[in-house]
């Protein structure tokens, strides 16, 4: 996760140079971090901004919000896209938008990714198998002193899935409606590989 006080940095360096300011919440919008939008949580807001993974619930859909400004400034044929105009795509990423607005939901991914971020921070002291844990929400990545493949490969024959997102960096995404319990015994899995 970026530091907030370079965000908000950025955002004025790119104000006062009239450059838009772009995130890509591509994989950490739309819930992810607990809040709907990843920026929410320090107050930046983009003139830019990309979706996709989880927008229409797996069926390929993308999106690109844009401030008024540039808006104004794009005309009928500037942006196309491959997928575009699906009604029934449309009518799906309508309902994953308005369930991952549910401030309930968002609330639990805060809450539990909060004491998810805790429990990672206890393995990786007993396990002295973590260098470093970054992450929010239900996006989470742990540097590992072994091979991320090694350690996802080993999670896999447990029954836990994860990814890895460079060589030694294990991946973790609970789905959003992962609950306490779930996440215990996913942790549970995660210690017993990292000490294998």
């Amino acid at each position: 996760m970026l530091d907030p006080d370079f965000l908000r940095r950025l955002r004025v360096m790119t104000s006062q140079r009239e450059i838009a300011l772009i995130f890509d919440e591509i994989q950490c919008g739309l819930g992810r971090t607990g809040h709907f939008f990843a920026y929410e949580s320090v107050g930046v807001v983009p003139d830019m901004l990309t979706l996709a993974k989880p927008l229409a619930g797996g069926l390929p859909m993308g999106a690109v919000l844009v401030a008024e400004e540039i808006a104004a400034a794009i005309q009928p044929g500037d942006h196309g896209t491959t997928f575009g105009g699906g009604p029934f795509v449309a009518a799906v990423a309508n309902h994953v938008v308005d369930r991952i607005a549910d401030p309930k939901l968002l609330e639990a991914v805060r809450e539990n990714g909060n004491w998810l971020g805790e429990q990672l921070q206890v393995i990786a002291r007993r396990s002295g198998k973590v260098r470093a844990i970054r992450g929010t929400g239900f996006i989470w990545g742990l540097d590992v002193v072994e091979s991320a493949n090694e350690v996802v490969k080993r999670g896999w024959d447990e029954g836990l899935l994860a990814l890895t997102a460079g060589e030694h960096t294990v991946r973790l995404l609970p789905p959003l409606v992962t609950d306490r319990q779930d996440l215990a015994r996913g942790v549970r899995i995660l210690e017993k590989i990292l000490s294998e």
